[in-house]
């Protein structure tokens, strides 16, 4: 029965790597479900300690600040106001309800739209959207990267179940 649930913990790291790179599924939020679940089926003796569980969650919680921060970093890097980072924020909050095209598009059209409150012309907000986009893509980027450290987290610190 260990093995089954080993198996079932792989497979739901696996959905979870997904999820980081395709923003539809919490990807960082299914992959601390997994060691939660892995802890309170195998027990202690045969799963990860506190430590490390405290550790995914505090990775699982970087990764929804980094999720709002990237697109406002993104845009201020290509010289938004404040007003287009701000607008890059709430665009990425109100894009949280419309899907995967939201998630994207959300902060471009929120750091344009702030750029246009500021006063800026058109070249001036398009170069806020791009900032904010490339600040997405990289956000997503981070977000794989923390959710490989957090699965070698897990397998380092788990018994092997043999």
């Amino acid at each position: 029965m260990e093995l089954f649930w080993w198996l079932f913990t792989i497979v739901l790291f696996a959905v979870g790597l997904i999820g980081t790179a395709l923003p539809v599924l919490p990807g960082t939020t299914i992959i601390l479900a997994a060691a939660v679940i892995h802890r309170i089926v195998l027990g202690p003796e045969k799963s990860i300690g506190w430590p490390a569980l405290a550790v995914l969650v505090l990775l699982t919680l970087a990764t929804y600040g980094l999720d709002f921060l990237s697109g406002y970093f993104g845009a201020k890097y290509f010289g938004a106001t404040k007003w287009a980072t701000f607008g890059a924020v709430i665009g990425a909050v109100a894009g949280l309800f419309f899907g995967i095209i939201g998630l994207f598009v959300g902060p471009v059209i929120g750091a344009i739209a702030g750029e246009f409150i500021a006063g800026k012309r058109m070249v001036d907000a398009g170069r806020a959207g791009w900032g904010s986009l490339l600040g997405n893509l990289a956000g997503i980027a981070g977000k794989l990267l923390i959710a490989l450290a957090m699965i070698t987290i897990f397998l380092m610190n788990a018994p092997p179940p043999f």
